[in-house]
C-alpha cells in the first residue's frame, strides 16, 4: 500500500526511464527517500508506446529479410497476429506492476496521479502536497504534435502510440512526416502487409542525417512498396462520421487526404492516417509558472539544474530539456542528475567529470531501425563545418568478407567526419543491415577523442562486418 508520507528527499515528476534512473541514482547507497509521481504507467512512453513496441514490430521484418538473403533458408513471411502478440509481451500488456515492484525494491515510492509544481520544492498530486528536502526532478517528456491541417484532428488520426499499439494491420496507411518515427513506422507497416504512403514536406527523409542516409532509406522504402511523396504536404483531411465516444474512437470509414506537391494537387484514400510530425514539451498543467518559468522546453545547465530558478533544487532530465530526445540520452542525463543530487545532499564538491553531462554536446549516438538501419554519432559534415571545424571526411561502401558472409544482399555505406586540426573523429554515420551494432566503436572514438593514427592499430576481427573500419581508415592513405 502507498504510504501517507508527504515529505521525501527527492520527488520526480514522470516515471519514464529518465525519471526512474534519476530517482535511483539520487538515493542509491543512502538512507534518502524518493517518490516518483506518474499519471499513466511506470516505465513511461518508451516502455509502452515508443521504443520497445516499435522495435518489437520492426525486428521480425529485419529477421525475415535477412533469412531471405541467405542461401539454404526457406522463409515464407510474417504471421502478423504472432508479431502483435510478441509486441504485447514486450509491453507487458500495459501492466506496469513489474516496474512498480522495481521501484519498491529500490526504495522508491510510486505516487499515482498528475504532479504539478506549487512552489519551491513542493509538488501537488490530487490534492495532496508533497515536499522535497533536496530536489524535484522534472521528467514528463514530450507528446505528439498534430499539425493544424483542416479536418485532420476531426479525422481522429493515429499518433505514434496508436500505431505501435495497433490490434489489426490496416490495409492502406498514410503517414504524415519524414523523421525517425515516420520512417520506422513505414518500415514495419509495409513488412506486415500494409500499403503505405509517406507524405514528406521536405526534399528527403531523416533530414538531420548525412544526405546519403536519407537517400538509401528512401530507396529501400520504395523497394518494399512504400510510396514516398517528397516536397508534399496535406492541405485537407476528410473522414465522415469519425467521433470519440469517450470509451473509444470510432473512425467511421476511410480517410481522404488532399495533398499539394511539386507536381500539383492530388488525393489519397486510406484506412488509417498516422501523424508523425514532431513532438511538443509535455508541460501543460506542470505548474512551471509557480517557480517563475514558462510552459515549453525547460533549459538546464550541465548538472541538469534548471536555469532561471533560485537555488539548486529543481532539475530536468530527458526529452523535456530539449538537449537530446532519445531514451538512452535521457537515462544518461538522469544518472548524472542523480549523482549531482546525491553529492549536493552530502555536501560533496562537483569537481569530478562524472557530475557534468557532456555527451549530449555533439557526441550523441542514435540508431534508426529502418531497413537498412542508420547509425550515427556526433556531428555530420554539414554540422561540423557550421561549427567552424576544419573538416576532412573518409567514406566508402561497406563491402568486406564479413558483410558478404552476413547476407547475400548486404549493401551499406560508412562515413567519418574528422577534425583535421586534431586528427580525431567529430562524427560517424553508417548505413546498412543491422549496422547499429557497429556504432559503439565510433561512439567510443568520438567521446574519447581517439586519434585516427591510434585507431589504425585497433585491428578488427576477421571475418566480421567491422572489418570495414580498416578499409575506411585506409581511404585516408590513398
Amino acid at each position: 500500500m502507498p504510504s501517507e508520507a508527504t515529505e521525501y528527499d527527492v520527488i520526480v515528476i514522470g516515471g519514464g526511464p529518465a525519471g526512474e534512473n534519476a530517482a535511483d541514482y539520487a538515493i542509491a547507497g543512502s538512507d534518502r527517500t524518493a517518490a516518483i509521481v506518474e499519471r499513466e504507467l511506470v516505465g513511461g512512453e518508451c516502455s509502452y508506446w515508443a521504443c520497445i513496441p516499435s522495435k518489437a514490430l520492426l525486428r521480425p521484418g529485419h529477421v525475415l529479410a535477412g533469412a531471405r538473403a541467405m542461401d539454404g533458408i526457406t522463409a515464407s513471411g510474417l504471421d502478423a497476429a504472432a508479431v502483435l502478440r510478441r509486441r504485447d509481451s514486450f509491453v507487458s500488456d500495459h501492466d506496469d506492476s513489474s516496474q512498480v515492484k522495481w521501484a519498491g525494491d529500490h526504495r522508491i515510492e510510486v505516487v499515482r496521479g498528475t504532479g504539478r509544481l506549487v512552489g519551491e520544492r513542493r509538488v501537488e498530486v490530487g490534492g495532496r502536497v508533497l515536499t522535497a528536502r533536496h530536489a524535484v526532478v522534472l521528467a514528463t517528456g514530450t507528446k505528439a504534435s498534430v499539425p493544424d491541417v483542416p479536418g485532420l484532428r476531426d479525422a481522429l488520426p493515429w499518433i505514434s502510440r496508436d500505431a505501435t499499439n495497433l490490434h489489426e494491420v490496416p490495409g492502406r496507411v498514410v503517414i504524415i512526416g519524414g523523421g525517425v518515427v515516420a520512417c520506422e513506422a513505414a518500415t514495419w507497416l509495409a513488412a506486415l502487409g500494409a500499403q503505405v504512403s509517406m507524405v514528406v514536406r521536405g526534399k528527403t527523409v531523416l533530414a538531420s542525417a548525412e544526405p546519403f542516409a536519407g537517400e538509401r532509406v528512401i530507396a529501400a522504402l520504395r523497394d518494399s512498396g512504400v510510396r514516398v511523396l517528397l516536397e508534399t504536404e496535406p492541405t485537407a483531411v476528410h473522414r465522415p462520421d469519425a467521433r470519440d465516444t469517450g470509451e473509444g474512437r470510432i473512425h467511421g470509414g476511410p480517410v481522404t487526404v488532399r495533398l499539394r506537391g511539386k507536381d500539383g494537387d492530388t488525393e489519397l484514400e486510406a484506412d488509417e492516417i498516422v501523424v508523425a510530425a514532431g513532438r511538443t514539451p509535455a508541460t501543460e498543467g506542470l505548474g512551471l509558472d509557480s517557480v517563475g518559468l514558462k510552459d515549453g522546453y525547460v533549459p538546464v545547465d550541465d548538472h541538469l539544474t534548471v536555469r532561471g530558478v533560485d537555488g539548486d533544487w529543481l532539475y530536468c532530465v530527458g526529452d523535456l530539456n530539449h538537449r537530446a530526445a532519445l531514451t538512452h540520452m535521457g537515462k544518461y542525463q538522469a544518472r548524472v542528475c542523480g549523482d549531482v543530487i546525491a553529492a549536493r545532499a552530502e555536501g560533496r564538491p562537483l569537481d569530478d567529470a562524472g557530475f557534468t553531462a557532456s555527451a549530449d554536446h555533439g557526441q550523441v549516438p542514435q540508431v534508426v531501425y529502418t531497413a537498412p538501419e542508420v547509425a550515427s554519432v556526433g556531428l555530420t559534415e554539414a554540422a561540423a563545418r557550421d561549427a567552424g571545424h576544419r573538416v576532412e571526411t573518409a567514406e566508402l561502401d561497406i563491402s568486406v568478407a564479413g558483410s558478404g558472409l552476413a547476407r547475400n544482399d548486404f549493401a551499406g555505406h560508412a562515413k567519418l567526419v574528422i577534425d583535421a586540426a586534431t586528427d580525431t573523429l567529430l562524427g560517424a554515420t553508417f548505413v546498412g543491415p543491422e549496422i547499429g551494432e557497429q556504432l559503439h566503436a565510433a561512439t567510443i572514438a568520438v567521446v574519447g577523442k581517439v586519434p585516427l593514427a591510434t585507431l589504425w592499430h585497433a585491428v578488427p576481427a576477421f571475418p566480421a562486418v567491422s572489418e570495414f573500419w580498416l578499409r575506411l581508415l585506409e581511404t585516408r592513405r590513398a
